[in-house]
């Protein structure tokens, strides 16, 4: 299975300035209308519960995935369009891949994918760069973890103002 962490974060390098914030609120539409495309490309959104609240429902055209230990979202789980796991990283991955499904779009927050980095599941990851600095923010990820390798293989122009760039992992 192909995953791709997606992000979008400031041109200073933070994923939010402060964490109850949205990054709708200050991202870009062209970014938004990018990651629906990518998103439902790929078919699955794995995210974590404090993202997911953000958002407040499942999002249209795929499947998404929330982790968490509770049960209880603020949207009622709904079969094909959203399900909660509680489990390791590398069992859902394969729990969704004896499902059919062919790629993962992780989709925040910090500690989600610090958890997929961590454990070398991260394939891709596409992080479009926004006309806004922070100063002080979220980070990408929350821990730190041995060097990993990252190579350009594309840069995706949304705007005059903003970009994608999009890495592959270089696995050791």
């Amino acid at each position: 299975m192909e995953v791709s962490l997606i992000v979008a974060t400031s041109a200073d390098g933070f994923i939010a300035q402060d964490p109850s914030v949205p990054s709708t609120a200050w991202t870009s539409k062209e970014d938004a209308a990018w990651f629906a495309q990518k998103t439902k490309e790929i078919g699955i959104c794995i995210m974590g519960k404090n993202t997911f609240e953000t958002i407040g429902r499942p999002l249209p055209g795929r499947l998404t995935v929330v982790l968490s230990r509770e049960k209880t979202l603020s949207a009622p789980v709904e079969k094909n369009l959203l399900e909660t796991f509680a489990g390791e990283p590398e069992t859902l991955l394969t729990n969704l891949a004896e499902r059919g499904y062919g790629a993962a779009a992780i989709c925040g927050g910090a500690s989600v994918y610090t958890q997929f980095m961590q454990k070398g599941l991260i394939d891709r990851l596409f992080i479009t760069v926004e006309p806004i600095v922070f100063g002080d923010g979220v980070r990408l990820f929350n821990q730190p973890f041995d060097n990993m390798r990252l190579q350009l293989v594309a840069t995706h122009p949304l705007s005059a103002q903003t970009v994608v760039l999009e890495y592959h992992v270089i696995k050791p």
